[in-house]
């Protein structure tokens, strides 16, 4: 890693639904929990960027079908522009959240400077849209809809930004790593198989091994050539190995493999940053995952 790393805290819970009644989802407080067992010095950033903690509410806001949705688009807003500033300064931007939705201020800032292609490593391909669902008769949680908002499905509140082009990513040029729920007879969101999106899930992931994973990616992204970002949902792992996200699951990505898949993206000079999300701490009241994710990123870095 050449480029001086800049880590942006992005604490919000603001794409998640709450589990009952007067909960409030406890993303938010991943970027301290983190700092609280090592992270900046396994990182060893140039500068730090913290963005204030965003309100949650569990009601509708004015004008958006989107909990939180008025909300998110502010907070992604201020992402996006400590993006944009990391990335035209040469920097290389570690955004630290926090849900899913904060990949979109992520994409909107560095779409800013010009076009770019994706890689989704997720155990989920987060592709809920009006298109798959009814959005009448319940708020969407952006947390399970940002690559679907991301490559331009859904409300203009969150698919339109200012100086980015939409699409924030066209489809030809999203990889999705991990989708762990896309053969059951229930999936969500189906539709997401008859898009462009190279989907590699977790099942083909185990079956082929890292380097040949790494060869597909490698495929889709050398179609243009563009610069790419990094998304890494921790949830990619498996519920063994790391429970404290809000929606865990098995099978997973191996934490050795997921070591070699991300080492070898940041090392391409090709990728613009990387977004961290989904990572409970209330869930974890020892900080035992907490240290987990930071000697995986420690290594992914080293």
């Amino acid at each position: 890693m050449r480029r001086p790393i800049v880590l942006i805290d992005a604490p919000s819970n603001l794409g998640l639904r709450p589990l009952r009644p007067g909960h409030v989802p406890g993303t938010w407080h991943a970027p301290e929990a983190l700092a609280r067992v090592g992270l900046d010095e396994a990182l060893a950033p140039l500068r730090k960027v913290r963005l204030p903690r965003p309100a949650y509410e569990p009601e509708a806001q004015p004008g958006t079908r989107l909990r939180n949705g008025q909300s998110i688009r502010a907070f992604n807003l201020m992402l996006a522009d400590a993006v944009s500033a990391a990335v035209g300064a040469g920097e290389f931007p570690v955004v630290v959240g926090g849900d899913c939705s904060i990949l979109l201020g992520a994409l909107a800032g560095g779409r800013r400077l010009g076009p770019l292609s994706l890689v989704h490593v997720d155990g989920h391909s987060d592709f809920r849209h009006p298109g798959n669902y009814d959005s009448a008769a319940m708020l969407g949680a952006v947390a399970g809809m940002d690559l679907a908002l991301a490559t331009g499905r859904g409300e203009a509140l969150l698919t339109g930004w200012p100086d980015a082009p939409a699409p924030l990513v066209p489809d030809e040029q999203v990889v999705q790593i991990g989708e762990r729920e896309g053969r059951d007879a229930d999936f969500a969101w189906p539709d997401v198989n008859e898009t462009a999106i190279t989907r590699i899930d977790v099942f083909t992931a185990r079956e082929i091994g890292v380097p040949s994973v790494i060869e597909r990616t490698h495929n889709t992204l050398d179609r243009t050539g563009w610069p790419f970002w990094l998304h890494f949902d921790v949830d990619v792992l498996d519920q063994a190995i790391m429970p404290a996200v809000d929606t865990p699951g098995s099978p997973g990505i191996d934490p050795a493999e997921l070591v070699v898949l991300l080492r070898s993206l940041i090392k391409d000079a090709r990728c613009a940053g990387l977004t961290i999300t989904i990572y409970d701490p209330t869930l974890d009241p020892q900080g035992t995952y907490a240290r987990l994710v930071v000697s995986l990123l420690h290594n992914v870095f080293a």
